[in-house]
């Protein structure tokens, strides 16, 4: 019978502005799904990274299943209600619609669900980032799923041999394409390096793979906020699920990617380019700069509906490498200022508040062949 992991994170309200999680918030949630959730849900945990709640839940209902997604939409919501008592700065603002409407996906929170037939053992690894976009996903999943390089077990394990097969999303504009490795590598890396447009959804095995055929092994959320709400409202924040061993990517396979910091997008009010730092849970507020973007990983194994774990997989002096390389990466481009490529590109900027001091400006403008702004620079001189 299938099993559900769904993945659920919003950002309700932080202290002091978008630096962490308010603990009598995260437990309003945590109360509500206890409370509410004992006839859906065979076992669920509660975490968060930066301002950004998480709730990992285990059910027998499938995908996008309305009772499963309202009841995170109202667990959301009675942690806003005490955020907004206590004055949090942005409480609720990842709530974007008044009332539940059947589905949480275009309200807000990111969703990453895996729908899957459970093996004996079942672990997975939950990701979780804040201070960036999806597209922040592209590269590590594709480390893991794509790189002989990264995960040797595509070349020495014969039920990986054959490759995997990627969903690839344009957010832009709402396509969707398959694409196989390895004979589709080039055309794959040709796309996901272009991380603010095509982003990596979902990673499913081949109908060949002789333990796993055909099942969903990786899910990244890929909700686009500034895209719902018509104006930046922070960046998404990415969450996604990734399923190991056993026909798939080993542990330190699927962690492999973050030995090594790289830049992303977000950071300082999503608009600054910066280095993902991987680290472990009790680092995971956000201070420099509202940063620097960071991913905190669990590792669970699921049997017979519960779950066992976690497992604080970047709680380990094996990454402090990458955490000094991030910093190091931070001092350098900080010193950029507001200059590209710091700063991200105008069509990411399209959705900050940057356009409004444009338009202001806009009166201001005048076409360098035009007599009258040869005149005025005369003039100025």
């Amino acid at each position: 019978m299938k099993t559900t992991i769904s993945h659920i994170k919003a950002d309700i309200g932080s202290l002091p502005g978008h630096t962490v999680v308010y603990e009598p918030v995260v437990n309003a949630v945590d109360k509500y799904i206890k409370e509410n959730g004992e006839s859906l849900i065979s076992d669920y945990h509660i975490s968060h990274i930066g301002d950004d709640i998480q709730i990992t839940m285990v059910h027998k209902m499938g995908a996008d299943n309305p009772e499963i997604h309202e009841l995170a939409w109202n667990a959301f919501k009675a942690g806003t209600e005490v955020a907004k008592e206590a004055g949090l700065y942005g409480a609720g603002q990842d709530l974007l619609k008044d009332a539940f409407s059947g589905n949480i996906k275009g309200m807000g929170p990111g969703v990453a669900e895996l729908e899957i037939t459970p093996r004996k053992a079942e672990p997975f690894i939950v990701y979780m980032m804040d201070k960036t976009e999806p597209g922040a996903f592209n590269y590590p999943i594709y480390k893991m799923f794509g790189d002989p390089f990264n995960t040797p077990g595509l070349v020495i394990d014969p039920n990986m041999h054959m490759g995997f097969k990627f969903e690839v999303w344009d957010i832009y504009n709402g396509k969707k394409v398959i694409m196989s490795l390895p004979e589709d590598t080039y055309d794959l890396l040709a796309l996901i390096g272009s991380k603010g447009k095509y982003v990596i959804k979902r990673v499913f095995t081949k109908e060949t793979h002789s333990k796993l055929p055909d099942e969903n092994v990786a899910v990244i959320t890929t909700d686009k906020l500034s895209f719902i709400a018509g104006e930046y409202v922070g960046k998404d924040d990415p969450a996604g699920i990734v399923r190991i061993q056993s026909g798939l990517p080993a542990s330190g396979e699927a962690l492999e990617p973050f030995a090594n910091s790289y830049l992303v997008s977000g950071w300082m009010r999503g608009s600054f380019n910066g280095p993902i730092m991987p680290v472990g849970l009790n680092n995971s507020m956000m201070t420099r700069f509202d940063g620097p973007p960071r991913v905190a990983a669990m590792g669970f194994v699921l049997k017979d509906g519960k779950l066992h774990g976690p497992v604080d997989m970047f709680n380990d002096v094996a990454f402090d490498f990458a955490r000094t390389e991030a910093l190091q990466m931070a001092n350098y481009i900080r010193k950029m200022g507001v200059f590209e490529p710091h700063r991200l590109p105008d069509e990411d900027m399209e959705y900050t508040a940057l356009p409004r001091i444009l338009e202001k400006l806009a009166p201001r403008f005048k076409n360098i062949e035009d007599k009258g702004a040869k005149s005025e620079m005369k003039l100025e001189r």
